[in-house]
């Protein structure tokens, strides 16, 4: 009986080793922090203006200044494009008059601006004269037919080339004619001799220029800048006492289809920049 107690007693001792043994907590797994949102700039893009056409309507006599300005007005109004229509005063306004959409017009003369405002067809109160030009005759560059001074216009047997009667510089032309005719100098017969030369009547002044300087006349009358921008052509002046100066208006019309361009672009027209690219063209202020 002494060898069963111990050996009972082992066992007992056995069995509750185990059960009071503790069992290991899990090892806790290290949270690792999400990393935080990288927050991504959101500039708004730059919006480009929408691309708008300005519709210009200019007398012939403007192609160089206009063009350059037109240019100058691109550059400070960034989408626009500035298309020019150039012709004869009488036919721009026979367009408008006829339905053509155009946002600016710009004459060589009132003639054919005042019917205009007359019709409403004009921006109320928007026509304002900008520039002034004189006359002056051109003659080929060899001078085939000899003439030296306004008295040769006369000779019989001349070619000369001027702008019809309904253009602006035609109908400048015929007044100082006419006003020659006055002087005893010239006689009262001079204008009719020197239309009685005329052997084309052209529908604007660009024609004229580029007809005398290609040879197929012999003299013709222009504005002085066209003369100006033709350098190799020679030119006899006009005197300021026969001479007419020819005022040049420029409006917004009323049915513009872009009405603040108009007055914007009429605007730069007017202002120091504006008259300053006039004045390299050979224009005059309509206001000096």
């Amino acid at each position: 009986m002494k060898r069963v107690i111990p050996l009972l007693l082992l066992f007992a001792l056995f069995v509750s080793a185990c059960e009071t043994a503790v069992t290991p907590a899990p090892t806790a797994v290290p949270t690792i922090p999400a990393p935080a949102a990288t927050s991504v700039p959101t500039t708004a893009p730059t919006s480009t203006p929408a691309p708008t056409t300005l519709t210009v309507f200019a007398a012939a006599s403007l192609t160089g200044a206009f063009g350059e300005i037109g240019k100058a007005f691109e550059a400070a109004h960034p989408g626009v494009t500035v298309k020019f229509s150039f012709a004869g005063s009488q036919v721009l306004r026979t367009q408008i008059e006829q339905g053509a959409l155009a946002d600016v017009f710009a004459s060589a003369d009132h003639k054919n601006m005042d019917p205009l405002v007359t019709e409403n067809l004009v921006a109320t109160g928007a026509d304002q004269d900008f520039a002034t030009n004189l006359l002056i005759v051109i003659l080929p560059p060899k001078n085939p037919a000899n003439i030296q001074t306004l008295q040769d216009l006369a000779k019989p047997g001349l070619k000369l080339i001027f702008e019809d009667a309904s253009v602006p510089a035609g109908n400048y032309t015929r007044q100082i004619l006419t006003n020659m005719s006055k002087d005893p100098t010239y006689g009262t017969d001079f204008s009719t001799k020197v239309l009685a030369n005329v052997v084309s009547n052209e529908t604007d002044v660009k024609q004229v220029v580029a007809k005398v300087d290609q040879g197929e006349a012999d003299a013709g009358v222009v504005y002085v800048t066209d003369a100006l921008a033709a350098p190799d052509l020679i030119s006899i002046s006009i005197p300021a006492n026969f001479n007419v100066i020819a005022r040049y208006p420029i409006t917004a019309l009323a049915k513009a289809p872009n009405p603040d361009l108009a007055a914007a672009f009429v605007a730069y027209v007017l202002s120091a920049d504006g008259q300053a690219i006039m004045k390299k063209w050979g224009f005059s202020p309509a206001n000096p």
